[in-house]
């Protein structure tokens, strides 16, 4: 991947210098509560910023593209955002994003979410993105809805989250739906 500059951010691949900013990240319970995995500690902040050292392109089926959000101004990581192809054959692609809540409020998420659409279909020639967040993250499902996803579906205790039964929220855009604007 090569960088890519918005209005207020620029984004790019990984570098080992985001530590310090990526364990900020991770390590945060309020950041944590409806993703996979618990709170992180630096070394388990270490290993995950070495995966994503080496997840810059995305070339075939399977393939996840990581990507740092660092705002320009001060040079400091507040996003991870991803990428991952799903499938070849359909040309689908799933987004994934986690700021920092430092920085929520001020548009940085749609700002990285637009671009990172823009680089799955105009970049990736992809058919279909989709996002799948918590049901009770409405922050996450509000974003999505702030960068033209539909929602397809939502599912009643349709996941498990950390031991507990949690809804999902699922929501989609195709490439037609993106040139649309």
């Amino acid at each position: 991947m090569r960088s890519v500059a918005t209005e207020r951010l620029l984004l790019r691949p990984f570098a080992e210098s985001d530590l310090d900013d990526l364990h900020d990240l991770h390590r945060r319970p309020d950041v944590t509560r409806y993703l996979l995995w618990e709170a992180r500690t630096r070394e388990e902040t270490r290993m995950a910023l070495t995966a994503k050292l080496g997840q810059t392109e995305l070339a075939a089926e399977g393939d996840n593209l990581a990507i740092a959000a660092e705002l320009r101004s001060t040079g400091r990581l507040i996003g991870d955002f991803t990428l991952e192809w799903l499938s070849a054959e359909l040309g689908r692609a799933e987004i994934g994003f986690v700021l920092n809540p430092d920085h929520a409020g001020r548009g940085y998420a749609t700002e990285a979410g637009r671009e990172v659409l823009r680089l799955a279909f105009e970049t990736h020639g992809l058919h279909r993105v989709i996002g799948q967040c918590n049901g009770a993250n409405l922050a996450s499902q509000r974003l999505m809805e702030r960068l033209g996803m539909r929602r397809e579906a939502y599912f009643v205790q349709g996941e498990m989250l950390k031991g507990e039964r949690a809804d999902l929220a699922v929501y989609a855009m195709l490439a037609t739906e993106w040139a649309r604007g």
